[in-house]
């Protein structure tokens, strides 16, 4: 017994030096820069020859040092007790469209701020702002105006403000707000109604085919041998004095299967895939605005979007990925094994012969559609046996080919 506490004494003594270990080493460098440590060396460095030394240059050198060092921790006291919030025009953009980011410190103490410099990361740059003088419940607001030049998911944030010396020595720096999330959704255009599919069961939207057996009525027609007598209109059929049967416009539901590949090895440049990325949200925007169930994948990236919104934020963070399997129908089956109608968007570098072998694992009953970007590039059509290749040269040919292909 008295062993094991013993042990137990021993770690907790070990533990509690490594907390106090570590809040020193956190302390020392959340104020003092490196440079402020070289600074530091030197001065006592400094110091330390002078007395071995006798040399009245290495005094003056010790003391310009020191008073770099004073200097550096007077400038840098001060009350920095901010509170901060930031608001954002929308957190929702398309590419080319202006953001605004409202950025608010106040002062919510009884004393006086001193002054700091504001940082708000957005993206990989930074906003870097004057926090001036503060009273007492004054408060003071910047607002930040940016371009979304590319599609992206952009991080804003988080805001800190940084307190310190002109040299860079001593500083002080304090998150108030964390990071939040812009997505920047890719341009898109308006499709008419796609009526592709393939009749599977008793939902969907009616194709305009009549039908002696469906669920939305579209009216009578005189008995014909062989028609199932469930279907006869009774009450019409006494009225008019033959057989009547009942006709059903018959419905049609497509589950659509939606695969863009990120390999950059099938894209000529970066603007061929950002085509690609368009063309492949303004189909999926269509489909789910028509209540179509949409599987969308994008690399190692599967999901089953609820709304058009949802699927645009995940267009945002499509990013290429030189990984991504060639097969882009391999890994869609694994997700979306009974689709009856699959898009697939690649890049003009995508020969025809990986094409053909990628669609043969498809099912037979299913449909399937390529769209190739190719920027530049007359639009075209060109059908085979178990798809159809469609050639996007801009973004404003696909309501065109969606047409044709409909």
């Amino acid at each position: 017994m008295r062993h094991s506490h013993t042990v137990q004494r021993r770690r907790t003594i070990q533990r509690s030096l490594r907390r106090l270990k570590h809040r020193i080493k956190r302390l020392a460098t959340s104020y003092v820069s490196p440079l402020g440590w070289a600074v530091t060396a030197l001065a006592v460095a400094s110091l330390v020859a002078f007395v071995l030394l006798g040399w009245h240059e290495l005094l003056a050198m010790a003391v310009v040092f020191a008073v770099m060092l004073a200097a550096a921790v007077m400038l840098s006291l001060g009350n920095t007790s901010f509170q901060a919030t930031i608001d954002v025009s929308s957190r929702r953009v398309t590419v080319s469209d202006t953001v605004k980011v409202d950025v608010c410190v106040d002062n919510p103490g009884r004393t006086p701020t001193t002054s700091a410099r504001g940082d708000l990361p957005i993206g990989d740059n930074h906003e870097r702002f004057a926090i001036p003088m503060l009273a007492a419940g004054q408060s003071r607001q910047t607002t930040v105006e940016f371009t979304a030049v590319s599609r992206a998911v952009l991080p804003i944030g988080p805001l800190s403000i940084r307190k310190g010396d002109p040299f860079g020595l001593i500083r002080h720096e304090k998150k108030l707000v964390d990071q939040i999330n812009v997505f920047i959704h890719p341009q898109t255009v308006l499709l008419s109604t796609l009526n592709a599919g393939i009749p599977r069961d008793l939902e969907g939207q009616p194709s305009g085919e009549i039908v002696d057996d469906d669920l939305d009525f579209y009216g009578l027609r005189e008995y014909e041998p062989g028609d199932d007598v469930r279907n006869v209109h009774w009450l019409s059929s006494a009225k008019t004095g033959s057989l009547m049967i009942r006709q059903y416009e018959a419905t049609r539901r497509t589950d659509t299967a939606l695969t863009i590949s990120v390999n950059p090895d099938d894209y000529i440049d970066s603007q061929e895939f950002e085509l690609a990325v368009s063309v492949h949200a303004s189909i999926g925007v269509q489909c789910l605005q028509q209540n179509r169930p949409v599987t969308a994948h994008a690399g190692s990236t599967h999901a089953i979007p609820r709304n058009a919104t949802e699927f645009l934020d995940g267009c945002s963070g499509i990013d290429p990925d030189i990984d991504d399997n060639p097969n882009l129908a391999q890994t869609t089956l694994e997700h979306a094994p009974d689709a009856s109608f699959y898009f697939f968007t690649v890049g003009r570098l995508k020969t025809i012969d990986d094409i053909k072998h990628m669609v043969l694992a498809l099912p037979r009953s299913a449909t399937c559609v390529v769209l190739q970007a190719a920027t530049g590039q007359p639009r075209a059509i060109k059908r085979y046996s178990d798809f159809t290749l469609a050639t996007v040269g801009d973004l404003n040919d696909l309501p065109m080919i969606m047409g044709v292909l409909a």
